[in-house]
């Protein structure tokens, strides 16, 4: 699949009606990951993890083709309520709860939880008693990008007495949930995670639990800006045939978030100032890690960069306008010599960037504007 990039003619249209910077979703592109990701992995229902970006647009633009929506907290749950995205399309998904977020969960009827540790049991029983749980298991992935099982998620051999505490004090012990860790390049994580998946559910069967639920969590990569490319067909497909395999009667979730948004926005960013130090080029854009870039940060993540100019390249360094050192975001990237007012295209930035970005320095967090709008 090619991944959304706008031409030098079509930055210039948009910068003749946008002040840089500013950011481009393709919501055709959205819909294409959504529709191959169904294609390829057809037994598991799509939650999208909003959290990876929760533009209105692109939220609802799943909502009419059928996703479903993992959400982490009461605001995520209130600002899909407000689109008129009903409860029974969220999962609560985040292992942690607190206490705006079950109150937001009782009053607007979610009924779909995660969790990892016995002391979520009696704040869940409290606030959405019967409501369907999953136990959320850690597993091992050297592989991914980043690490989410250090983090969550109860080891193996607890599962089952965390499912029988929960049944205990009234809720549904409904199933089973892992995330192998983000950016995940093979199915090999995926493949261990499900085998163990398969005994909990027969030692729950065993113990007199029938579980009906399983979600997969996200991790479904994309191309890295220099890396080689996952054969994401193959691995889809793999992970499929294993839920075939496996799990022939269970209904299965996803929670992609990368996979969805993160191929569909560019960001068109403009120099604002040159400086010359150690002997190299600085070039400061109007754009930087504590804005749309925070991805760099907080997501490991290196957004590929186009320049329009032309001339000899040498090794070059590209900040952010913030009166922060740390705010550089390319060292030594090979570019011709560029002027103040040149614009900068960045692509594959619509995941993690502008969901942490801040307004640090009063910079304002950059807009977003629809590609299939704008065009015409």
């Amino acid at each position: 699949m090619d991944n959304f990039k706008l031409s030098e003619q079509e930055v210039q249209f948009l910068i003749s009606r946008f002040r840089t910077p500013f950011l481009v979703v393709s919501l055709e592109k959205v819909e294409e990951n959504y529709r191959f990701l169904r294609q390829h992995l057809p037994r598991a229902q799509i939650c999208y993890a909003m959290k990876s970006n929760s533009t209105t647009a692109i939220l609802r633009r799943l909502a009419s083709l059928g996703s479903n929506f993992d959400v982490a907290s009461g605001g995520e749950m209130r600002q899909l309520h407000e689109l008129g995205i009903v409860a029974s399309r969220m999962i609560y998904a985040n292992p942690v709860k607190d206490f705006d977020g079950l109150g937001t969960a009782q009053h607007l009827h979610v009924r779909r939880f995660t969790f990892d540790d016995v002391s979520e049991v009696p704040k869940m029983a409290q606030y959405v008693p019967g409501a369907d749980v999953l136990v959320r298991i850690s597993v091992h992935n050297s592989g991914a990008l980043v690490d989410l099982n250090s983090k969550f998620g109860t080891e193996p051999e607890e599962a089952l007495n965390l499912l029988k505490t929960a049944a205990q004090a009234g809720l549904n012990p409904a199933g089973i949930c892992f995330h192998v860790g983000s950016q995940s390049m093979t199915s090999q994580a995926y493949e261990e995670a499900l085998g163990v998946c398969r005994e909990l559910f027969d030692a729950a069967e065993d113990s007199g639990i029938h579980l009906t639920n399983l979600d997969i969590g996200g991790g479904f990569p994309i191309s890295p800006a220099n890396g080689v490319a996952p054969d994401i067909t193959q691995m889809l497909e793999t992970i499929n045939g294993q839920l075939d395999r496996l799990f022939p009667d269970t209904s299965v979730w996803c929670e992609p978030g990368r996979f969805i948004c993160g191929t569909a926005v560019n960001l068109v960013a403009s120099v604002i100032g040159i400086k010359n130090r150690g002997g190299k080029p600085w070039y400061i854009l109007n754009e930087g890690i504590y804005g749309a870039f925070s991805g760099i940060l907080f997501d490991h993540w290196t957004y590929p960069l186009t320049c329009f100019a032309s001339g000899e390249t040498i090794p070059s360094i590209v900040a952010g306008p913030s009166c922060d050192g740390i705010d550089v975001l390319y060292r030594d990237i090979p570019l011709p010599r560029l002027e103040v007012g040149d614009p900068l295209l960045i692509t594959d930035i619509g995941a993690y960037s502008t969901a942490s970005a801040t307004q640090f320095n009063g910079f304002p967090i950059s807009r977003t504007v629809v590609w299939e709008t704008e065009k015409g």
